[in-house]
């Protein structure tokens, strides 16, 4: 049972007496005796119009979203049976977070979390810090791309960074659990939105910022400025900084605290800083020579891919950061294992190998298909495609992208959700300076390239990564990449 005895001070003592609550939702349809709804605008739905609806399935307080900066109170629904308080917030999805916290006993303070934001590596970081804290003895949960839950054990997520109550709740959870260790992928969106607002960060991370969301944050400046937000304006104690990214160079001059990482061993600065002095790849991963301001020394992976240097570095600058024993650090870095749907491997003796990766932006398109050229010795295969109902102006880049780095490249859908699928093909062939391949059905795509190409060639398929499903229309469908890429690589 949790009670609202934080959060009423805070809203100006609008209910005199405490009333014993069980759980905290934002869906109408989820209320049950004894809940607490909340109503928000919303940016599709207005949940106001289902205030009543939560009433009459036992709602005993709504949170509203107010219309003004006053407030107000209601003591009864006059057409209703049941009975309930009604409290009209100013600003509701500011305080939200903070409302949550209260709720579910501010449970951010009770383990240490680490928030991970920019456009690409969050997810793979994110699992890097999970894998790293559990080798060491810890207990790990996560949040994010792939799911919420302790590591290993994750549950399938709507979105990268849930609600502001969402968030809340499962890290309630994962303290009940035992964790004592959370590592949480933190959106634009969900900065931009405030879902993030009262949590209490011992680490805030940034990987890279290149062009993604636009159809919601409209510019690449209001993308930067939300994702900074985790900074600037939200409790954090640690930060670190991808140094070689230039939205995150510039904004390390703002963080003289903060430690900054770069795969340049040219790089210097008079912050506390890793980064590698030497990389050599091979089939097996790479190893990196580092210098730091904890000491110096060599970290073995398994991770495929320059950008994948970035991240475990990015990982290892956090953990040094919170006070992790870099000897430690470095005996079980071996013992790191890559992302499902992150540069994913498949192999079968005599073909070609596969890579499955979640690459679904200019920027992550570019990156993955560097990396895919360090492990190919024959023709690298590019197979990709661009969502529906997303920021259309991408597509273009994406294809004139695929188009420079690879030797072959077939177009295929992504997810094209309500949107025309010839359209979206259409936004990506204005990218291509010459014909290349179309081939709508992703199955068929994935057929060709694996019966064209030699067993020295590396096939490149990016886009969906670990997700097992396509959207069309309104329908999510089962497909898997990497399902269909063992299908025909026998």
């Amino acid at each position: 049972m949790k009670r609202l005895l934080p959060f009423i001070t805070q809203l100006n003592a609008w209910v005199e007496e405490l009333i014993e609550l069980k759980q905290m939702t934002l869906d109408s349809r989820q209320v049950q005796q004894g809940d607490l709804f909340v109503a928000l605008k919303g940016h599709q739905v207005d949940g106001r119009k289902f205030i009543a609806n939560a009433i009459e399935k036992g709602a005993k307080i709504v949170l509203a979203e107010a219309d003004n900066e006053h407030g107000e109170i209601a003591k009864c629904n006059e057409n209703s049976t049941a009975c309930c308080i009604v409290i009209y917030v100013p600003q509701l999805p500011k305080v939200l977070s903070a409302i949550a916290g209260a709720f579910y006993d501010n449970p951010s303070q009770k383990l240490v979390l680490a928030g991970i934001t920019g456009t690409n590596g969050k997810t793979t970081t994110a699992q890097l810090l999970a894998q790293w804290h559990n080798l060491l003895g810890g207990k790990s949960a996560v949040m994010g791309t792939i799911g919420n839950g302790l590591y290993g054990k994750v549950q399938e997520a709507v979105n990268t960074t849930g609600s502001a109550i969402e968030i809340q709740r499962n890290l309630a959870d994962f303290v009940e659990l035992g964790a004592d260790f959370c590592a949480m992928e933190v959106s634009s969106h969900g900065l931009a939105q405030f879902r993030a607002e009262a949590l209490e960060f011992d680490l805030a991370m940034f990987t890279n910022l290149s062009r993604d969301h636009l159809d919601y944050h409209n510019t690449i400046e209001e993308y930067a400025e939300a994702k900074f937000r985790l900074f600037s304006e939200l409790k954090t104690k640690a930060q670190v900084i991808n140094a070689d990214d230039e939205i995150g160079a510039e904004r390390l001059s703002k963080l003289p605290n903060a430690v900054a990482v770069s795969v340049n061993p040219n790089f210097s600065t008079n912050q506390q800083f890793v980064k590698a002095t030497a990389v050599k790849f091979t089939l097996q991963g790479a190893t990196i020579e580092f210098e730091s301001s904890w000491g110096n020394g060599e970290l073995h992976s398994r991770l495929i891919g320059a950008f994948n240097v970035s991240n475990i570095l990015t990982a290892f600058a956090g953990l040094l950061a919170l006070g992790v024993d870099i000897q430690a650090l470095i005996k079980t870095a071996p013992q790191l294992v890559g992302v499902a749907g992150r540069m994913e491997c498949i192999t079968s003796p005599n073909k070609p190998m596969v890579i499955v990766d979640y690459a679904h932006t200019p920027d992550a398109l570019e990156k993955a298909i560097q990396a895919a050229r360090l492990h190919c010795e024959g023709e690298l295969w590019c197979i990709f495609g661009c969502g529906g109902d997303r920021d259309a102006g991408k597509r273009p880049l994406m294809a004139a992208i695929a188009e420079q780095l690879a030797d072959k490249v077939i177009a295929t859908d992504d997810n094209p959700r309500t949107e025309d699928n010839q359209k979206i093909m259409a936004d990506i062939v204005k990218g291509f300076s010459k014909p290349q391949q179309i081939i709508h059905n992703r199955e068929e795509a994935i057929k060709a390239a694996i019966e064209q190409a030699k067993a020295s060639d590396v096939i490149l398929i990016a886009g969906k990564g670990h997700e097992d499903y396509q959207i069309i229309g309104m329908e999510k469908l089962h497909f898997s990449d990497q399902e269909t890429a063992r299908k025909y690589l026998v």
